[in-house]
């Protein structure tokens, strides 16, 4: 379920989608749901006719919104008001567009949940903790590492992912990133707790679809408000990494030159233009 939200948030994301990607949602949807789980004829027709519709909805209600907010950031880039305040409300309203598409699809899909064999529940959640796994173990990797190589590696996740929009980094540029880098608190193994606790939420639920009258409302619950269990100390730890994550963007805009300024903006406008694209 998280897949195809994903699918269709990272269209705003990525810079590098494109229009033949958008419009082959459809085909990418159903290639990472085969990862995990089989529909039947019939439910494959169900889940079709939602798709189709959950994606005409987004093209008609979503796009204009991510134009809008990517139009608002690219006025505020030019007055130079992106202070941290304003940063991080941008980060507030970029999951607002994710969670929108979330609870558009889940009333259907607990529908469609409904009608899951035993084989079929089985798959899902055995393919769900394989991905745990290997999650897992790419994070034992991690913490194999010295303090210092994690810390390194972060700094140049960052380090990258600016570069790639303002163009290479001043001296004085990588020097906030290094300085804020040490500030994020890990979540690796809270994320991975919450992961498996909202799943044995579900597989349980899943155990009841037969005879329980409420199973798809208590599933859109579940699906709707997943913070609910995330433990208290994982809710602070990534609001503080969010308020982190915003003053370190704040902090580095303010030193932008011209140069990477116009690199900003220009990116921003090919983002737009995708999204206008995406309408056609």
């Amino acid at each position: 379920m998280r897949t195809l939200f994903i699918l269709v948030f990272v269209v705003f994301l990525s810079a590098c989608s494109s229009k033949l990607a958008y419009n082959n949602l459809d085909w990418w949807v159903y290639w990472y749901l085969d990862d995990y789980i089989e529909l039947k004829e019939g439910q494959e027709e169900k889940f079709d006719d939602h798709l189709q519709n959950w994606l005409r909805w987004h093209k008609a209600t979503e796009l204009r919104r991510y134009k809008a907010h990517l139009s608002e950031i690219k006025v505020e880039i030019n007055e130079g008001t992106l202070d941290s305040n304003t940063v991080y409300n941008h980060l507030v309203k970029a999951r607002s567009h994710w969670e929108r598409v979330r609870d558009e699809i889940s009333p259907e899909l607990a529908t469609l949940a409904k009608t899951l064999d035993d084989e079929q529940v089985v798959s899902l959640f055995a393919a769900l903790e394989k991905d745990n796994k290997e999650e897992e173990e790419e994070r034992k990797e991690a913490l194999e590492k010295t303090e210092e190589a994690r810390l390194e590696d972060r700094i140049e996740r960052i380090e990258e992912a600016m570069s790639e929009r303002i163009g290479k980094l001043s001296h004085e540029q990588k020097q906030i990133v290094s300085t804020y880098a040490t500030q994020f608190i890990p979540t690796g193994e809270e994320w991975l707790k919450y992961r498996r606790d909202i799943q044995n939420a579900a597989r349980k639920l899943f155990v009841t679809r037969s005879f329980n009258n409420n199973f798809e409302t208590d599933l859109i619950e579940l699906m709707q408000n997943p913070d609910s269990y995330k433990s208290d100390i994982y809710k602070q730890s990534s609001a503080h990494n969010m308020t982190v994550t915003a003053t370190l963007i704040s902090e580095v805009f303010s030193t932008l030159s011209r140069k990477q300024r116009e690199a900003l903006i220009e990116n921003i406008d090919e983002l737009i233009e995708t999204v206008e694209n995406f309408k056609g």
